[in-house]
């Protein structure tokens, strides 16, 4: 159990520009295509929220969004929930690219999530407040009153936001334990986590929080990455401060001690053995004669370690390999006539095509030999017309592969009239297929390969419960799916199986490792520009490669540069 419930651990950009971006950097620049200036870090505090609990406080979790043009706002990521707080300090940040010729619009929207999936549809609105990342840059640091959807005031809610650049992408590395805490519950053990603290000009910042190990004096915490920068601004001479402290679900926690030490000293003291700090009550220490400490925190491991960027993986070799798969079932409508979501109109435009194109042109870009597998599902196919799941829209299954955007465009078209429309929907076939590459890919050292699955649908899914399933199962894979819903359909199912409101399970209730989904309605953005759609759908998907190589340890097959060492006074350092 943790005070912070969340989504997820790390954004690692916006999604605004952050394919254009790489593109640019590894010399295939796409229209509007803009180097990066810089990343910023922001980190989110609310005071004095509204209250829309009735035997406790609201639970607080701020969303985050983010506009370029138009009317169409983009998710970047979500903060842990903390619970029973109305005056919250998230330890999650926010890293996105600052780009100085561009007006980002930012909305911060603040909930109290009051599920275990954290549904943002089952909870409460506690207010938004809306600004621009060049306002933030500027200021370093604003505090905004929070308003409702008709722009009344939330109460006296006020959020504060605090942006740093981000200039270094090492990490610190800690494996913790502590022993011989005292005891802070009257039934029972405390149940402590850890709060790390860099000092900056006006106080001491939350940097990272840790889950809760319950009912353990002597606790081990999981291994856990802070940015070098949040921790210390990269000064390893700068104190740090570690509070131990005993969950309450009421959100009042019970103080049990602290430490402070410069990094240096953390990582001088553990270079050989554990390092061991004295965990220190100074109120306790007043009252108490002969009082010595509250407990010993251990530090096993403080290892600083580069933390590789998207941009280090596709330029250190990764390969992004793209899987289109198509529905053809049944509830499409018959392609000969115009209802059909299949049929192309004299202007040769469908919205099935529409999103081939706008998703294609951008990741065609990651891939080498261009040549691109694309697939059918849920249609009965010559000679036999038997239903298929997983066919080769060019009928050839010993190269089911097609030469660019282009050729995917044209097997599709060449595929339509020689295939019967049928049933029923089954996903599951096509991400198992993908699948299977996938865990032959892991066999390997390095991050060489990564997947991404395009699945256009109308929405009209059968096999939910076998699709849940290998969902789950590619959570553990290098796959990313992106599933976008044409026509008007009901796709309550398809915003299911994307994670954002908590981790999807598997029917027997397994737990995807992350979230590997991400759904758009194509008519959200029928009417916008094409490049909102692609911008949109692949968002998330820089985030999910770099986390599933950095949970598996894998580095870029040309990313092993060593890096340098902190000080000439500290240990060496390692990639990682």
């Amino acid at each position: 159990m943790s005070p912070l419930a969340g989504k997820k651990t790390s954004v690692d950009s916006a999604c605004v520009c952050v394919l254009q971006s790489v593109m640019a950097a590894v010399g295939n620049p796409g229209p509007g295509a803009t180097q990066c200036v810089t990343k910023v870090a922001l980190s989110i505090s609310c005071q004095n929220l509204l209250d829309m609990d009735t035997f406790s406080k609201s639970d607080p979790l701020c969303v985050l969004f983010m506009n370029s043009s138009g009317p169409h706002w983009c998710e970047i990521g979500r903060t842990e929930k903390i619970n029973n707080s109305l005056n919250p300090s998230f330890s999650k940040t926010f890293v996105i690219d600052y780009y100085f010729e561009m007006v980002q619009k930012l909305k911060f929207e603040v909930y109290d999530i009051d599920s275990e999936n954290c549904s943002l549809q089952e909870a409460d609105f506690l207010g938004e407040v809306e600004c621009t990342l060049g306002q933030v840059v500027s200021s370093k640091k604003i505090t905004r009153p929070l308003v409702m959807k008709n722009k009344s005031p939330a109460g006296k809610g006020t959020i504060t936001i605090s942006g740093e650049e981000r200039t270094d992408n090492r990490v610190v590395e800690f494996d913790m334990a502590a022993r011989k805490l005292d005891k802070k519950d009257f039934f029972g053990k405390s149940d402590p986590f850890l709060e790390f603290f860099k000092q900056t000009e006006t106080g001491w910042m939350l940097a990272h929080r840790t889950e809760v190990v319950k009912k353990n004096l002597n606790p081990t915490w999981k291994r856990f990455r802070v940015p070098l920068q949040s921790l210390c601004g990269g000064d390893v001479e700068k104190p740090i401060k570690v509070d131990c402290l005993d969950y309450n679900n009421s959100g009042s926690h019970d103080f049990i001690g602290s430490f402070q030490a410069t990094l240096c000293q953390i990582q001088q003291a553990s270079e050989t053995f554990a390092a061991e700090f004295e965990c220190t009550n100074s109120k306790k220490k007043q009252k108490k004669k002969g009082y010595k400490n509250s407990g010993i925190i251990v530090i096993k491991r403080c290892k600083v370690v580069k933390e590789y960027t998207f941009l280090d993986y596709v330029m250190g070799g990764c390969q992004i390999n793209f899987t289109i798969a198509v529905d053809f079932t049944g509830s499409n409508g018959d392609p000969k006539f115009p209802v059909s979501l299949h049929y192309i109109n004299p202007q040769g435009y469908n919205e099935y095509l529409a999103a081939i194109w706008a998703v294609g042109n951008v990741i065609q870009d990651y891939d080498s030999d261009k040549m691109f597998p694309a697939f059918g599902f849920g249609a009965q196919i010559p000679p036999t017309w038997q239903v298929s799941h997983e066919f080769p829209i060019n009928f050839n299954p010993s190269n089911p592969f097609c030469a660019g955007i282009e050729g995917v465009v044209q097997a599709y078209r060449q595929c339509l009239p020689q295939v019967k429309l049928y049933g029923p929907t089954n996903f599951s076939p096509i991400i198992n297929h993908v699948a299977n590459f996938g865990r032959q890919a892991l066999q390997q050292q390095t991050a060489s390969q990564y997947f991404v699955l395009l699945i256009i649908t109308d929405g009209v899914i059968t096999d939910m419960d076998e699709t849940r399933n290998a969902i789950v199962n590619a959570s553990r894979l290098p796959i990313s799916i992106i599933i976008v819903g044409v026509g008007g359909a009901d796709f309550t199912n398809m915003e299911f199986l994307d994670g954002d409101d908590g981790n999807l399970r598997s029917a027997t209730g397994e737990a995807a490792m992350r979230d590997i989904v991400q759904f758009v309605p194509f008519r959200q953005f029928q009417n916008g520009p094409q490049e909102l759609l692609a911008q949109t759908v692949l968002a998330e998907v820089p985030g999910q490669v770099t986390d599933f190589f950095r949970a598996t340890g894998l580095r870029p097959p040309q990313g092993d540069t060593p890096l340098p060492d902190l000080s000439t006074s500290a240990p060496p350092s390692d990639a990682s």
